[in-house]
């Protein structure tokens, strides 16, 4: 029953991620660096309620792990609004999505020494060929035209999520608390976006279209979706989580072309699948015999 309950949190989770763009998009026309910086502040206030409302402190971590986690979140937050203006929701969604997992194996063996394995490679191969297909379908886009800027800026923004990923994950299994570590993270983030504020035009924030943006922002696919993400990856595997949240880059997708009218060339969409399948391939696990299960085990 609990690992059915993490299914569908990390499944609700990864679809409110795939409204982000859409919802900036149909809201009022504002600086992304703007937008991503105000979504970040105000889902760091509301997850900082929610863990004192939990009484969640412990963050499995120091200091140098909680500010990288939350550098690397400022860099891909900002990165993917500007990577939407660039190059349409549903191309910049997949792209930065479908990217990350070929980021997190290279931290991975980096940082923690893990093996870089031969199904990683492939879909590494695979991502990286449909980026290319991306690219060059993008003459053909309407609606959001795939440009060599915007795919650019969403393989930053996979790169951070990438790291933001590898270091939560390193936390949760330290034996931090979910709503604690999210929380601090967050507002490590949100305080290096401050300056965003002073750079860019953001006066359009303080107009009622913009305040209902940066709330829905930072209260649905930041606080909510960070908090039911990570309780879900508390008690089921990577590759299982890795599988559910595929339904993000579909969501982005999905409602790109439906209530933004994008359409991307044939070209651009064989690129968007053969990215889908590396993401795929990646998270799918190989069938092994079924070994004597030990009491531990049981309950991975």
């Amino acid at each position: 029953m609990e690992a059915s309950r993490a299914r569908a949190q990390v499944l609700i989770a990864a679809v409110l991620f795939g409204t982000t763009g859409t919802a900036q998009a149909v809201g009022p026309a504002l600086e992304p660096l703007a937008v991503g910086a105000a979504r970040i502040a105000v889902g760091a206030t509301l997850l900082a309620g929610i863990a004192l409302a939990c009484g969640a402190v412990r963050v499995g971590a120091g200091p140098r792990a909680v500010v990288l986690a939350g550098a690397c979140v400022a860099v891909y937050q900002a990165s993917f609004f500007a990577a939407l203006d660039h190059t349409g929701v549903a191309v910049g969604t997949v792209v930065a999505i479908g990217s990350a997992p070929a980021f997190a194996g290279l931290f991975a063996r980096a940082f923690a020494g893990e093996a870089l394995r031969a199904r990683w490679a492939a879909a590494t191969g695979l991502a990286c060929a449909g980026v290319c297909l991306l690219v060059l379908g993008g003459g053909g886009a309407t609606g959001g035209e795939v440009s060599t800027a915007g795919v650019g800026l969403a393989l930053v923004s996979g790169a951070g999520y990438a790291g933001y990923a590898v270091a939560t994950k390193r936390m949760l299994d330290a034996g931090g608390a979910p709503e604690a570590i999210m929380a601090t993270v967050f507002g490590v983030g949100a305080l290096m976006l401050l300056p965003v504020f002073a750079l860019v035009p953001a006066g359009g924030l303080l107009a009622p279209g913009g305040i209902a943006l940066a709330l829905y922002l930072g209260a649905v696919p930041t606080a909510l979706a960070y908090i039911l993400f990570a309780r879900g990856l508390e008690q089921i595997g990577a590759g299982e989580t890795a599988t559910l949240t595929l339904a993000e880059p579909l969501t982005a997708a999905i409602l790109g072309v439906i209530a933004l009218g994008e359409r991307p060339s044939v070209t651009a969409v064989a690129g968007a699948a053969l990215v889908l399948s590396g993401l795929a391939v990646l998270a799918l696990r190989p069938v092994r015999p079924r070994a004597a299960t030990t009491p531990s085990e049981a309950h991975a």
